[in-house]
């Protein structure tokens, strides 16, 4: 598998630093650095801005950057390609002009950045009258509110919003790994099942709006074999900083992800970092040499390149 992709410029950095340590001796031409993982896996940056990832698992180091890219530089880049999709969804975006006062369903997901703790995804049903209610409350993007604001609002809402969450745990997300799966048909899947759950309660939505994360023909690709498949979804960049029903589900997802962090933590005596980098991999290096390597199974995203450094 062979993925490429014009890096920002505000990512190169970090790029060069997550791999420092794998840097290759010799390099091709034009190329700041090559530098292969344990498991095979070759990521070659150019000096061009493209860089290059190869090998079996070339989606999961691809996946990490093509995520910040979407994060941090409101990017959508299509994995399958390497084509930057945001100029075209922006026009998409203009065109459709949906009216923010529909009645509609958003569902977002929270956890696949996070090497410990399971993926939720949620779905809401907000309505003309509860618009207001979430406004009044300072509904917006989880990403943009403290944890500490999250656990006040999110009970509230919860308590009014008709919403359906699905937990995928950590066991279950290392076997569907293991029969490679990748992280966008997992999210995908996840999605389509969230939504299926919330639309079977027959609220009257207009719209159906889900954070895009990769381009709708591939998305209906990753679910084509499910039993049920949820249809005419619009997907938006950044819909959790546009639409309050995407904005409410992020907010509920976060929630109950911290929830779920505080019992692992309750259990193993100690704090879990949220994201993937260097503390992330010191905790692991504990809970392996307290509990054994096999503990990691039921806690964290095996997948991720943290787990490679810790067999280190």
């Amino acid at each position: 598998m062979t993925i490429v992709f014009k890096l920002s410029d505000n990512l190169k950095d970090k790029v060069i630093n997550h791999y420092q340590d794998m840097f290759k001796e010799k390099t091709p031409p034009y190329a700041v650095f090559q530098a292969q993982e344990m498991d095979g896996t070759v990521i070659t940056l150019y000096e061009s801005g493209k860089i290059m990832f190869q090998g079996v698992s070339a989606d999961i180091d691809a996946n990490l950057w093509i995520d910040m890219e979407r994060h941090l530089n409101n990017r959508i880049i299509d994995i399958t390609t390497g084509k930057d999709k945001t100029k075209n969804d922006s026009k998409k975006e203009d065109e459709i002009l949906v009216p923010t006062n529909k009645p509609a369903i958003g569902s977002d997901e929270v956890g696949t950045g996070d090497y410990f703790g399971p993926i939720v995804v949620t779905a809401s049903f907000v309505s003309k009258e509860d618009q207001q209610f979430l406004t009044d409350l300072g509904v917006k993007d989880s990403k943009k509110i403290t944890d500490d604001t999250i656990k006040k609002i999110a009970p509230k809402i919860i308590e009014k919003i008709p919403h359906s969450t699905l937990i995928l745990d950590n066991e279950t997300y290392n076997n569907y790994h293991s029969t490679d799966i990748n992280m966008n048909k997992i999210k995908a899947i996840l999605h389509n099942k969230t939504l299926l759950s919330l639309i079977k309660k027959e609220y009257p939505y207009e719209q159906i709006i889900i954070d895009q994360f990769v381009n709708p023909t591939k998305y209906y690709e990753y679910i084509s074999n499910a039993k049920e498949i949820v249809k005419n979804i619009t997907f938006f960049t950044k819909a959790e900083d546009k639409f309050l029903c995407v904005a409410a589900s992020s907010i509920i997802s976060r929630y109950i992800f911290l929830k779920k962090m505080s019992e692992l933590e309750e259990k193993l005596g100690m704090e879990l970092p949220k994201g993937a980098g260097d503390q992330v991999d010191e905790a692991a290096q504990k809970i392996v040499d307290k509990y054994g390597f096999d503990r990691l199974k039921s806690i964290a995203k095996l997948n991720f390149k943290n787990t490679d450094k810790i067999k280190k």
